[in-house]
């Protein structure tokens, strides 16, 4: 078995396709690890923002959270409606695009782009972040965690999307089993000691309450906790991942996913409310993670305790996984419409769109790598992105109800309108929120990525322009091309190529370039080696062309002369054959010159449009 094959699994053909698809247990993990992981860190957000009103910002959370809760809600029914309506898949840039044209299309795709990639960089971060704090020792190599995690993650996706579904499984159904007992288990509590129930492991002691939130503070901290609403798209994306009925499939994966997050967020907000547990400073002594104290405070820190966390910590690391997931197939419904390289489209070995895995890895590997793997304060972010495109896609959704009116119709008009004009109002706080704290970043790279798109398809319409034909191919006055065939020694190779240009044309011109040294070598022997053979054949006799370089230049000499030709046959192809060793181990390329690759980049760089080149190869065998 191969190194590959045993990397990246064996090769799997298109006929197998129908077994690499996936049902709601497997659709889980692939699409809803970073909604779900983003409960961990949504509330806590929220909260970290009423520290400074000590206790009283405890209660603050239920009514936050109930609005978020309101908000998920509305985004779901509205991409329900979006996986009945586009069961191809593309999510918000399909829907942008069909019905409110181009760049709105474009600006969703760039905003999800930059979600996705944040998404990786952040959630590998976060996980590395809580191993270190785990284990302290681990500090120093922070960015080499980070970057072993993408790798592994990368490989995992490029192995295909079935063999995906399985590996994550267990970490994310232990991950939803512990925090759904912990829950439980705290409602039980509470509920038996009538809303105040005594903590197993008291959590630390809030300040003193302090005045009343100003709505400004609200709203900051509102937009904090919309950090868990990332990921909801993730579905509506991938819907033809998904196994017949797929629509059906992929909305009962998306019901399931959105039920399990509000579930989350409803339970860890009243609990977080009943047990007066506060956020504690991030960058203080003696930190805790919210959910670290919740978990502590229902089931003490025994056993389930650690178990819970780890699973936290597992998750965290994997929620980038739903990125990976997402970003090749946006990338391929976008290179689909030329405004990105067509190679997005394609599917590789394991029926994945590799290309995308490939390019979210780099890109995310850089932010990591550029922010040392610590980069908490990009978390605040995600919410940009995310809800432009939350935004884009359901007014998207306006206008194809619009124009497919049905008996439903209205009600969808208004389901849809209702999720644009909320995700429309959040996004507003958001960037006015977090603009100073970084959301500047996002309104910047958006626009970037944009006008990178337009140029792609701007470059594939020339290209387009200057080499689309509808005429039959013409036939009449067919001329001889002028063949050159470059010779550095006499040997096998140059014979194999040289038989070869006796074929093509009656106007044969071999150039060899010479120094000093080896003046009159190749020059001597030529008439005994290709004269007297060719003309006993009755064939035209090639011409050797000796081109002379006292500063020992091969290849510039030989590029100059063929532009020459050109220059003097303006009609006529010139076709340069090329021989080429080919070796059998690719380390044994560096024990040779090259050239011959070399010279094939510099005609691709300066030759005319007359010119082609033809690689002769031989194919060693020592």
């Amino acid at each position: 078995m191969s190194v590959t094959n045993l990397i990246l699994g064996r090769p799997i053909p298109t006929s197998e396709e129908r077994g690499e698809q996936l049902g709601i247990s497997s659709g889980i993990p692939i699409f809803g690890l970073d909604a779900l992981s983003s409960a961990t860190y949504g509330p806590e957000a929220a909260l970290t923002l009423l520290i400074p009103l000590g206790a009283a910002g405890v209660s603050y959370i239920v009514p936050v959270s109930v609005s978020i809760i309101i908000l998920l809600t509305i985004v779901y029914f509205s991409y329900r409606q979006t996986i009945a309506a586009y069961p191809g898949g593309g999510g918000s840039y399909t829907v942008a695009t069909e019905n409110l044209g181009v760049m709105p299309g474009l600006l969703a795709a760039s905003a999800l782009m930059v979600d996705y990639i944040l998404v990786v960089a952040v959630g590998i971060s976060a996980g590395a972040g809580a191993l270190v704090s785990a284990f302290p020792r681990l500090l120093p190599h922070t960015l080499g965690i980070c970057l072993l995690i993408l790798m592994v993650i990368t490989i995992i996706n490029l192995r295909g999307a079935r063999e995906t579904g399985l590996l994550f499984m267990i970490p994310t159904y232990l991950f939803l089993g512990t925090l759904l007992i912990t829950i439980l288990i705290g409602l039980t509590k509470t509920v038996l000691a009538g809303g105040h129930p005594i903590p197993v492991s008291p959590p630390p002691v809030p300040l003193p309450a302090a005045a009343g939130a100003s709505a400004w503070l609200l709203l900051q901290t509102f937009s904090n906790g919309c950090t868990a609403m990332t990921g909801v798209e993730a579905v509506s994306n991938g819907i033809r991942a998904f196994r017949e009925p797929t629509v059906r499939n992929a909305q009962r994966t998306l019901t399931v996913i959105i039920g399990l997050l509000i579930v989350l967020l409803a339970g860890i907000g009243y609990l977080v409310r009943a047990y007066g547990i506060a956020a504690t400073d991030p960058g203080a002594h003696g930190y805790q993670s919210v959910l670290s104290m919740l978990v502590a405070a229902v089931a003490g820190r025994g056993p389930f305790y650690y178990v819970t966390i780890a699973s936290i910590l597992v998750i965290l690391a994997l929620s980038a996984n739903t990125a990976f997931a997402d970003f090749p197939r946006l990338c391929r419904a976008i290179a689909q419409n030329s405004f990105l390289p067509h190679s997005f489209a394609f599917r590789g070995r394991r029926l994945v769109y590799s290309e995308g895995i490939w390019v979210l890895a780099v890109l995310a590997g850089v932010i990591l790598i550029l922010f040392g793997g610590v980069t908490d304060h990009l978390i605040p972010l995600f919410a940009v992105g995310a809800f432009l495109a939350f935004t884009l896609s359901q007014a998207g959704m306006v206008g194809h109800w619009l124009k497919n009116k049905g008996p439903d119709s209205v009600r969808s008009i208004v389901i849809s309108g209702l999720g644009a004009t909320a995700t429309g109002v959040t996004l507003l706080v958001v960037l006015v929120a977090k603009f100073a704290a970084g959301a500047w970043v996002t309104i910047l790279l958006i626009p970037m990525i944009l006008l990178f798109m337009l140029s792609v398809r701007h470059h594939y319409h020339l290209v387009r322009r200057e080499t689309h034909s509808s005429t039959p191919l013409e036939v009449r006055d067919i001329g001889e091309p002028v063949v050159i065939m470059p010779l550095d020694y006499w040997g096998k190779i140059s014979k194999r190529a040289l038989l070869l240009a006796l074929n093509l044309s009656s106007d044969i011109r071999a150039v060899h370039v010479h120094t000093d040294e080896d003046k009159g070598l190749l020059a001597d022997r030529w008439p005994h080696l290709v004269e007297e053979p060719v003309r006993s054949a009755g064939m035209p006799v090639p011409k050797l062309v000796l081109l002379p370089s006292p500063f020992r230049f091969i290849l510039l000499p030989i590029v100059s002369y063929i532009q020459a030709v050109e220059t003097a046959h303006p009609t006529s192809l010139i076709a340069v054959i090329i021989p080429e060793m080919v070796e059998r181990h690719w380390y044994h390329y560096f024990l040779h010159n090259n050239r011959a690759a070399m010279l094939k980049w510099l005609l691709n760089l300066r030759g005319g449009k007359h010119t082609i080149f033809i690689t002769v190869p031989w194919h060693l065998k020592a």
